[in-house]
């Protein structure tokens, strides 16, 4: 047992481990208002991360202890999250009779049907939901596992760190909490709509489909900016850190904008086309009314009004923290830009409301 899907009694920092960066987010909470006490993101050493795995718990542990030390978050405990194959979530049905414990029997009892794995390679907790729709004497009880080797690895770069492991977490559920959040501003809160979250991270795209609230759907594919970092590095001769730099402050060719941004946000237009057409193909819904950008890649200027313009859905740029307010000591401006790569750091942190009814 691990857990997963338990509400943390201690402050917490959330943790965002992507194959490319390290991201935070602290919050607090004063009348039923988040506060933004602190957050920041530390690029970690090339291949100490490799496809979410971490291959080097040295260099992770050293990035997270720069970032920690130089944003000066306040809390050591931490909420991480694993995703991936290693990792799944499903719900299943027991009886509504069983108290926590003979759930908990009943699962390992049935552990073949439930896991990929032995059981021994896995943590895992369950979480139960409420009655099943379809069956009364039935109870729907979530399910949450991870590869131990996946969740491990996060839990010691932690602690080399100085800090201390509080929560571990599946993506998708902190997506699902910060989205609540960016949709917050809609009218009517998004009700009745159908989201397609879209998350371009470094090399991976993750798409989420949410129900009003809830994701229905995920699929990840192997396509994000290092892409981009790449073709600039093949042909303008540049290094990863100084195409990376380049990027962030500038100083790329005059052709870069027509012979290499433009093409790769065309490529993303037409990776995002692909993958909601997969959905919509094997589901029995039918429309998508929004696309919402998360992730590093998200941050392209004009990547928004370009995919509004070609798929014809309206597009914006996810931001949990629009109606949060901001501490003095945090930069607003530099929050609300990387506001859409921090939305898995940002659930991972309201992991810690999770019972907050205030």
């Amino acid at each position: 047992m691990f857990d997963f899907l338990k509400v943390s009694s201690a402050p917490l920092m959330g943790m965002d481990i992507s194959s490319s960066a390290i991201k935070v987010v602290e919050l607090s909470r004063t009348k039923g208002k988040y506060v933004v006490e602190a957050f920041g993101i530390e690029m970690v050493a090339p291949q100490s991360i490799v496809e979410r795995n971490i291959k080097e718990i040295d260099k992770v542990a050293e990035s997270i202890h720069r970032l920690v030390k130089r944003v000066n978050v306040s809390s050591k405990c931490v909420a991480v999250a694993v995703t991936g194959s290693s990792v799944l979530t499903r719900i299943i049905q027991l009886s509504r009779s069983y108290a926590e414990v003979q759930v908990a029997e009943q699962i390992e009892v049935d552990a073949e049907r439930y896991f990929p794995y032995p059981l021994e390679q896995m943590y895992y907790d369950f979480q139960i939901v409420g009655p099943f729709a379809k069956n009364p004497e039935l109870a729907d009880v979530l399910l949450a596992a991870a590869r131990v080797d996946t969740v491990d690895t996060r839990v010691t770069a932690i602690v080399e760190a100085g800090l201390k492991p509080t929560v571990v977490d599946i993506e998708s559920l902190a997506v699902e909490r910060a989205f609540a959040l960016v949709v917050n501003h809609l009218p009517e809160k998004g009700k009745g709509c159908n989201f397609a979250l879209i998350d371009i991270g470094g090399s991976i795209t993750t798409v989420y489909i949410f129900r009003e609230l809830h994701i229905i759907y995920n699929r990840e594919q192997a396509f994000g900016g290092k892409h981009l970092t790449d073709e600039i590095q093949r042909r303008y001769g540049l290094t990863p850190e100084e195409s990376n730099i380049a990027q962030k402050h500038g100083g790329l060719p005059e052709d870069y904008i027509t012979e290499v941004l433009n093409p790769f946000k065309e490529t993303v237009v037409q990776q995002i086309s692909r993958s909601l057409q997969v959905f919509l193909s094997t589901s029995e819904e039918t429309t998508i009314d929004y696309i919402v950008l998360a992730g590093g890649v998200a941050k392209l200027p004009g990547l928004d009004t370009l995919i509004q313009s070609k798929l014809k859905i309206k597009t914006f740029l996810a931001n949990p923290f629009l109606e949060a307010d901001v501490s003095s000591h945090v930069n607003k401006g530099a929050l609300f830009d990387e506001a859409p790569g921090l939305m898995v750091a940002c659930g991972l942190a309201l992991r810690n409301f999770d019972n907050d009814k205030n």
